[in-house]
């Protein structure tokens, strides 16, 4: 850690981080299974968190189905029947306000027999920690809660006042759409600034793409095996639809020339992850369904590649004899994810970065993502400037084994803190 570029009072916050606090804390929530729809248990556990961090503690209950109806709904994959928000606050009201926030809720582990360690029995190995959830994201979880107490603690430590307020709030269902973080915007948590400690390798995110998530529903002609020329396979029909995907994925990632985005090599992907279709082996198959993502282009909201996917799979009915008459059904499905952006030169993104190069010794470099984010709700709908910056290598993210090196989340949790500070922090006497 750099020393000589902080202050007294930074000092302080930073010292106060207790990097075995960081890891029991992260171990207790890594301990629950908080797949998306099933986010109460660590729901609870952060409130319990916060309040021993000395926060007041505020718990939004959300009714799913009323959160629907709001048109900046960001759409859903798992049903659900409760939705809460935790919230912590320190510091004035009414003045800057500051926010530090993340999601507790993780995508299911897959094949348990690929994990080197059970993936809800948090393990360390090589001063990593390993299971479901370490890097995606209750690493960035822990590190943003363990800065916010740093930066109250330092400030208690040197008999002063926050000279603004500092909201930590913690929400379910962003893996699946960000349902969690549209009720936090609409339970009042919004401000000046916001950094979502999601893994970006300690750099800042001030772009990421989108994406959406659709079903096709693809018509052919049943007939006997034997007879298999009086039959239309869907199959075959799948394959002109997958064409005409992978050409429009080329054009539209060949047209993009924002240079971060280019260098992500394919910003913008389409996959089609689910196939089902078939009865019979020996009958022409009649109907196939696929489900896929397809990208959002920065400076898109979510209903632009709507219109472009719809597009592509008019266009190939169109060009084929069988389809022209029998055209896919397009659905879109699950979350919608619109792509986000702030300006490297926004105070957020320059004063975050400064503070990281002050603590770590480094500056940061200024990234973008091809993936969909919650920051994109605060920016859009809840008009907070807002990064992303967090703990870890988001390649590991969904994967088996995954997990988090603790020396990171505690670098990220000291580079937050004196960012919180020089946000919010009493003036320099």
């Amino acid at each position: 850690m750099s020393r000589d570029r902080l202050s007294a009072l930074e000092l302080l916050a930073v010292d106060s981080i207790d990097a075995g606090r960081i890891e029991r804390e992260l171990r207790a929530i890594v301990a629950i299974p908080s797949v998306t729809g099933d986010e109460e248990a660590v729901q609870t556990e952060m409130a319990a968190l916060m309040a021993a961090s000395d926060l007041a503690v505020e718990r939004v209950a959300t009714d799913p189905a009323q959160l629907a109806a709001d048109p900046d709904w960001p759409g859903s994959e798992v049903a659900r029947t409760t939705l809460s928000v935790v919230i912590g606050r320190a510091g004035r009201p009414g003045g800057r306000r500051v926010i530090v926030l993340g999601h507790v809720d993780v995508v299911p582990v897959g094949d348990e027999t690929l994990w080197r360690t059970p993936p809800w029995t948090p393990t360390v190995v090589d001063g990593a920690l390993y299971g479901r959830g370490a890097v995606d994201m209750k690493g960035g979880v822990v590190a943003g809660l363990a800065a916010v107490r740093a930066a109250i603690a330092g400030v208690a430590a040197a008999g002063r006042e926050l000279d603004g307020e500092i909201l930590f709030v913690s929400v379910p269902s962003e893996e699946d759409g960000g349902g969690g973080m549209l009720a936090a915007i609409r339970a009042g948590a919004t401000g000046d600034a916001a950094v979502i400690p999601e893994p970006s390798g300690l750099q800042v995110v001030t772009a990421h793409a989108g994406a959406i998530t659709f079903r096709l529903t693809i018509p052919g002609k049943a007939a006997h095996a034997s007879k298999r020329r009086e039959g239309v396979s869907a199959l075959d029909k799948l394959a002109v639809i997958s064409a005409a995907l992978a050409a429009d994925e080329a054009n539209r990632n060949g047209a993009e020339t924002h240079p971060r985005m280019v260098a992500l090599g394919l910003p913008y992907p389409t996959i089609i992850g689910k196939v089902s279709g078939g009865e019979w082996a020996s009958t022409v198959i009649d109907r196939i369904v696929v489900e896929g993502r397809y990208g959002v282009r920065l400076g898109d909201a979510w209903p632009a590649a709507e219109t472009e996917l719809r597009a592509v799979i008019a266009g190939a009915c169109a060009a084929d004899p069988w389809l022209r008459e029998h055209p896919v059904t397009v659905e879109i499905t699950g979350g919608r994810f619109s792509s986000a952006e702030i300006a490297d030169e926004h105070p957020l993104a320059t004063g975050l970065a400064a503070a990281i190069g002050d603590t770590l010794g480094e500056l940061p470099q200024f990234i973008a993502e091809p993936y969909g984010a919650d920051m994109r709700l605060l920016i859009r709908e809840g008009g907070t400037p807002t990064v992303i910056f967090g703990p870890g290598a988001p390649e590991v993210a969904h994967a088996p084994n995954e997990h988090v090196h603790l020396d990171e989340v505690v670098r990220c949790a000291r580079a937050l803190a004196v960012w919180l500070l020089r946000e919010v922090g009493p003036p320099e006497p």
